[in-house]
């Protein structure tokens, strides 16, 4: 039986799978930049499936050496349900946020700037029809959507073996669902690295950081408590 990864091992996964993952999803947006909306029909179904397609790779790349978390949101869902050691939560979100900004910078860098704006840069936007506390609960809403495929298709050792594809497919129906809303983010790493990265600060950015933050802790109470106990 071989040892259990290095923290170290479980830092990096976690740092170039979010990489991987916010590249392709903020990547498609500006891909298609020039040819439509991103918040037309089209331009919602291209974020919806390259993030989800994004997703579900990176996890499956990633789960087997640090669990494939890749979102602040999720490892904290993951450590209220007695999933993540404490020693590692705080070191994680940190790789993560890292992996994702460098995929920002890595955006500007190599993509005409032509090309980009801050929501095709990766930068979720919060419609003008929604207030901050209302852009908060569909962020926590559908991140404890996200955190719940997390536990229904990983996590539970009752769960199938389908790699991150569970997960992926969650975040397919929450961008269809909120993605002209919020931008669907579901994960603070995925909002702040491009808007690091592209310099834009919304005076709304903590909808980004409170909302999956709730959502993903009571997703893991949930499950911990409502599901996996058997008692």
């Amino acid at each position: 039986m071989s040892a259990p990864p290095k923290l170290s091992k479980k830092l990096a996964a976690e740092a170039v799978g979010t990489f991987v993952f916010v590249l392709v999803g903020a990547g498609s947006a500006v891909g298609v930049a020039s040819q439509l909306s991103p918040l037309s029909g089209t331009g919602i179904l291209v974020a919806a499936f390259a993030n989800g397609i994004g997703l579900a790779v990176a996890v499956s790349a990633t789960m087997g050496i640090s669990g494939g978390a890749l979102n602040p949101a999720v490892a904290v869902g993951l450590w209220v349900g007695k999933k993540l050691p404490s020693r590692d939560l705080i070191p994680y979100i940190v790789m993560e946020l890292l992996g994702a900004t460098l995929a920002g910078v890595a955006l500007v860098a190599a993509f005409p700037s032509a090309l980009g704006n801050a929501v095709q840069w990766g930068s979720p936007t919060l419609s003008g029809l929604l207030n901050s506390w209302q852009g908060m609960a569909i962020e926590a809403l559908l991140t404890f959507v996200l955190v719940f495929a997390v536990y229904g298709t990983v996590v539970d050792p009752r769960a199938p073996r389908i790699g991150g594809l569970g997960i992926g497919l969650a975040v397919v129906a929450d961008v269809l669902v909120a993605g002209n809303l919020t931008g669907a983010a579901m994960n603070p790493a995925r909002a702040f690295g491009p808007m690091i990265a592209g310099g834009f600060y919304p005076g709304y950015w903590y909808i980004y950081l409170i909302g999956p933050i709730l959502g993903g802790a009571l997703a893991g109470l949930v499950y911990r408590y409502v599901i996996e106990n058997p008692n």
